[in-house]
């Protein structure tokens, strides 16, 4: 059984990232938490008040987030068409990262699913803060679903690399673990500036990932380009990606496709969901 946790600010985004889990998740044996954390500092006795820092700027909202929970349960319900599913929610008064990393630790948590807006005229981060701090503080597998991406069954899921780290087996276990449930196909996608020979270290760890990989269904690609955003963007179309997965630890590509993209008119941002693994 897996035990999906999905944090919601009852946005949009949020919802579109609830569906997307347990479609996702649909021939699965799974429990599913829906987690809501209200600001301690905005509290009173009769209301809550929320910022809704990845879908709007400096508005607060006032609703009731146990009716809200209750009322995203519904949906969610009558979404599932698995039997094996089965659905609880949560409401907590506490920091956001800290309510995370409580429910990964208590409830063996193997993956987290968030909703998030694409970069903007105002913010020029892919992701939002809340879903960024996530993925950088919280040793979870996330799953970071943009505003735009509807689900579809994964065929292709591109793993961008250059082969300067050394993948541990509970990366690649996880990895394997996605490509098993989905039936998909994973495209190793190397990414330099100028054409030039593996060092002996990344011919090691591109050698590991091979083994590890080997009964698996994998296509090794090598594209040379200046601009990191550019690569994935044009092997994404021509490709038909499915999910991208990258590594939290890979600064040299995580920082730049999911944090500072610098490439305008790019699109995998806004349609095209992420697996950050973790070790």
């Amino acid at each position: 059984m897996k035990r999906i946790l999905i944090p919601t600010d009852f946005s949009d985004n949020a919802e579109n990232a609830i569906k997307y889990a347990v479609s996702f998740f649909k021939d699965t044996v799974a429990t599913f938490y829906l987690l809501h954390v209200s600001l301690v500092d905005e509290l009173d006795e009769e209301e809550c008040f929320y910022k809704f820092s990845d879908t709007a700027l400096n508005e607060k909202i006032v609703y009731n987030p146990s009716e809200k929970l209750q009322t995203e349960l519904k949906k969610i319900k009558a979404f599932s068409k698995n039997k094996n599913h089965s659905f609880h929610t949560i409401h907590e008064y506490i920091q956001f990262i800290e309510a995370i990393r409580n429910h990964v630790i208590e409830k063996e948590i193997d993956y987290i699913v968030m909703g998030t807006k694409g970069a903007s005229q105002y913010n020029n981060a892919t992701v939002g803060s809340h879903t960024g701090d996530v993925i950088t503080r919280v040793k979870c597998p996330i799953f970071v679903i943009p505003e735009k991406a509807a689900y579809r069954p994964l065929k292709n899921i591109v793993f961008p690399t250059d082969f300067n780290i050394f993948y541990k087996n509970k990366i690649l276990n996880t990895l394997s673990e996605i490509l098993k449930i989905e039936k998909t196909v994973l495209s190793i996608l190397y990414i330099s500036k100028k054409v030039h020979d593996l060092s002996p270290l990344q011919k090691k760890n591109r050698t590991f990932l091979q083994e590890h990989l080997e009964d698996k269904p994998y296509n090794f690609y090598y594209i040379t380009d200046e601009n990191i955003d550019s690569a994935v963007e044009s092997f994404s179309k021509k490709n038909q990606v499915d999910m991208i997965a990258m590594v939290a630890k890979n600064l040299n590509f995580f920082q730049r496709i999911l944090f500072k993209p610098t490439v305008e008119k790019i699109s995998y941002h806004t349609k095209i969901p992420f697996l950050v693994l973790h070790e």
